[in-house]
């Protein structure tokens, strides 16, 4: 048995710049891997079947990371590296929350494709696993990727880039948000401008995040007025103590949302108010981000 960790990532700005014939966004978004996990366990075995041994809300046919583990098989067999009678067994302890834009599906898929590429000996590149990994879903790269970066295209394209904000309170409304809805929302605003070069430059120097904007954010207000009410509270409990509402962001298609704070104090402050003002506890987590993907060693 071999446990794995997979990290929740934030978008920290998310601009819709265009949309291509076959459907898909063209973005801009700068991502952050933050410490907040779950754990994947792989047992390998020669039983020619990859079975999800946890039972979770929703169907092992859907679950990304028996899909990975699937299709990595298959690219595996077809290479002739690996054996027909190769399976696997995954546990998964779930801790992101699904539906809220902070990646978890799309992560336990990456953290996946890294594990068994190493557990099966296929010795597989990242461009290799990544080319698997973006037939998952478009933030599989990312992750695969490792460490922060500027991502552009559908998805696929990223620039390392890190940034000195570090500390993020992070609020889950409890309605988990469809990807698919936000983004084939008519409303949705899809030529946006770029965030350009100097004023991304300038925002990552600071110790808070407050540079460009969530476009997907308007829709998710409109479809989902439980993250707009959390939106508005977020914003006026961080003004309580001196934050800009700028601060205050959803994350990828929501409905997480985040404040990002220059110190572990001002977070823990502000986490704290949330919580006595009202907010469950368990909705309320106080992050960091990393620099690092949990598994960076074993990143090809």
């Amino acid at each position: 048995m071999s446990v794995w960790l997979a990290p929740a990532k934030l978008n920290l700005f998310l601009h819709v710049l265009g949309r291509r014939q076959d459907g898909y966004h063209l973005l801009q978004s700068l991502f952050c891997l933050i410490d907040w996990c779950d754990e994947l366990e792989f047992m390998p075995n020669q039983l020619a079947t990859i079975t999800r041994q946890t039972q979770l809300d929703w169907p092992e046919s859907q679950d990304l990371s028996i899909r990975a583990a699937k299709a990595l098989r298959a690219v595996g067999i077809e290479m002739g590296v690996l054996s027909a009678r190769a399976g696997c067994a995954i546990s998964i302890k779930k801790s992101i929350p699904s539906g809220a834009g902070l990646g978890g599906g799309s992560s336990d898929a990456a953290t996946t494709l890294l594990a068994l590429n190493a557990l099966w000996q296929l010795g597989l590149s990242r461009d290799q696993l990544s080319e698997i990994g973006l037939a998952l879903g478009a933030d599989v790269p990312f992750f695969l990727f490792g460490k922060p970066a500027l991502v552009t295209g559908i998805g696929e394209s990223m620039t390392s880039l890190t940034c000195a904000a570090a500390w993020f309170v992070v609020a889950v409304p409890p309605e988990p948000i469809s990807t698919q809805t936000i983004f084939e929302d008519s409303q949705l605003q899809r030529d946006n401008p770029a965030l350009p070069a100097d004023e991304l430059l300038a925002a990552c120097q600071a110790s808070r995040w407050v540079g460009g904007r969530n476009d997907l954010e308007p829709v998710a207000h409109m479809r989902f007025p439980v993250v707009r009410d959390w939106a508005d509270r977020l914003k006026a409990h961080a003004q309580s103590i001196g934050l800009p509402t700028e601060a205050v962001r959803m994350s990828g298609s929501g409905g997480a949302l985040f404040v990002s704070c220059a110190t572990q104090f001002e977070a823990a402050e502000l986490a704290k108010t949330l919580v006595e003002s009202g907010f469950d506890a368990d909705r309320i987590r106080l992050c960091k981000t990393l620099a690092r993907h949990p598994s960076a060693e074993q990143l090809p």
